[in-house]
Parts: structure tokens; sequence; C-alpha cells
């Protein structure tokens, strides 16, 4: 493997890990949120230097793109946020199983025999996966695309209901 792509694959691995440690410790949910964009981002960077291009684009599209702006919009929506996560009593029990799940991946990534890959070039899915969307199955792309639109407003719809009643009864 060339070393660039070495170093690009082990910054990008410390930043999702460094992003993702962040979204669990940090309290304000805001913040949160946006490390949880920089660990997608940085999935995305991972899956491009891993040569899976679709993944990257679906990783970016998808997570990146969708989910995150819908947490951003549920958050600011929401009244009190800068008041932070209440602690609980699971705190002790979950570092344990968070420690006991991370020793098993930390014995089954060393006691696997993983295969080595191929040294001929990976083929380019995207270009495959495009035509066979684009020209077979535009009319369930379609349909997809106005489901999702009319639940993102019918979410938003209750969610101005709800705060009116939440006004109306102060």
């Amino acid at each position: 493997m060339d070393v660039g792509i070495a170093i690009a694959f082990w910054i990008l691995a410390v930043l999702a890990v460094g992003s993702s440690a962040a979204v669990v410790i940090i309290r304000d949910i805001f913040r949160a949120a946006l490390f949880l964009i920089v660990s997608f981002l940085s999935i995305a960077g991972l899956y491009i230097v891993l040569q899976a291009d679709f993944l990257a684009a679906a990783q970016i599209l998808i997570y990146v793109g969708a989910i995150s702006i819908l947490l951003i919009f549920a958050i600011m929506l929401t009244r009190d946020t800068q008041r932070g996560n209440p602690s609980n009593n699971f705190l002790i029990p979950g570092l344990f199983l968070a420690g006991v799940i991370l020793s098993a991946i930390v014995v089954a990534i060393f006691t696997t025999d993983w295969p080595q890959s191929p040294t001929s070039p990976p083929e380019a899915t995207t270009q495959l996966l495009a035509e066979a969307l684009f020209n077979k199955f535009v009319l369930p792309f379609e349909v997809a695309s106005i489901l999702l639109l009319a639940a993102m407003l019918g979410a938003i719809v209750i969610a101005r209901e709800g705060q009116a009643v939440i006004d109306d009864r102060s």
C-alpha cells in the first residue's frame, strides 16, 4: 500500500474515533450533533481511501446530508437544548459493557486470518449502479422520494401542532 494512502487512512481513522468519542462525551447536544457530522465525513473519507466510491457517496448523501441535517433541525425545534443531557446511574455499567465489546472487537481483529486484497484495480461500481438506478428503477426511486417528502412535511406539521399546544398551555 502507498505510504500516502496509509497516512490518510490513519488520520481519518483517528478523526473518526475522536469525533465519535466526542459525540458520547460532550453534554451539549448541538455540539455533539456537529461532532457526529465530522464522524460521518471522516468515515466517508475512509471509504474513499479504501476505494469504495459508492459507499462514500452514499455516506455523504444519506448520513451527512440527510440524517445530520434532520438531527440539527430537531435540535433547533426543541426547547431547552442548552441544559445538556441529564446524568444517570448507567455510567458504570455502560463503561463496563463498552469495555467488554471493545475487548471482543480487539480479539476478533487480531485472531482473524484476513485475506489479502487482489492486485488488480477495483472496478468502479458507481457508474453501474447509477445506470441501473436511473434506467431500470426510475419510478420506484421517484415514489420513494415523494414518500420521504410527505413524511418530512408531516413531521413539520406535527411539530408545529405540538408547539402550538405547548404555547397554549403556557
